[in-house]
């Protein structure tokens, strides 16, 4: 596999660009894990998917496969300490989540399928801006004493 420098700087920076623009959103919204973490993680999975194809290149017995395992393997570590359980709820599963697709969008940047990492970045902007609120207004949030939804089906407790 030869790629010249523009095309592994292409890959990286677009894979880091993406992965940052939705960690701005989870920087606005307060989450631990923000723009640094998120582009970090687009960046390190774009360079370990690329390392990958370039260890394929150059022994034919080599599966980069494997190197996409470890890199869902190692995000859903990153992803378990961001879970964290307290009082009967659980909070952090966006958070890990988000970082799930990250490392996603930045293997697919790292194969060079920009499509598929612009169309995941896309996809996930809109569920994190436009489904995150709405989401609370059904469900309720920490902030409220239960949204539309906790309120319809709430059991009466004595």
């Amino acid at each position: 596999m030869e790629l010249s420098i523009q095309d592994i700087l292409t890959r990286l920076i677009l894979a880091t660009v993406l992965a940052g623009l939705i960690g701005i959103e989870r920087e606005v919204r307060g989450k631990p894990a923000g723009v640094r973490t998120n582009a970090l993680i687009g960046l390190g999975s774009a360079s370990m998917t690329m390392c990958g194809l370039f260890i394929a290149a150059m022994s034919p017995i080599s599966d980069p496969a494997r190197v996409a395992s470890v890199i869902v393997q190692g995000i859903g570590f990153l992803g378990a300490g961001a879970i964290i359980q307290s009082s009967g709820t659980i909070r952090g599963l966006t958070t890990a989540a988000t970082m799930w697709v990250v490392a996603g969008i930045g293997m697919a940047c790292g194969m060079g399928f920009y499509d598929i990492a612009l169309a995941v970045s896309l996809i996930a902007l809109v569920l994190l801006v436009i489904f995150g609120p709405l989401d609370a207004k059904l469900m309720g949030d920490e902030n409220q004493n239960g949204g539309l939804v906790n309120r319809l089906f709430k059991k009466d407790r004595k």
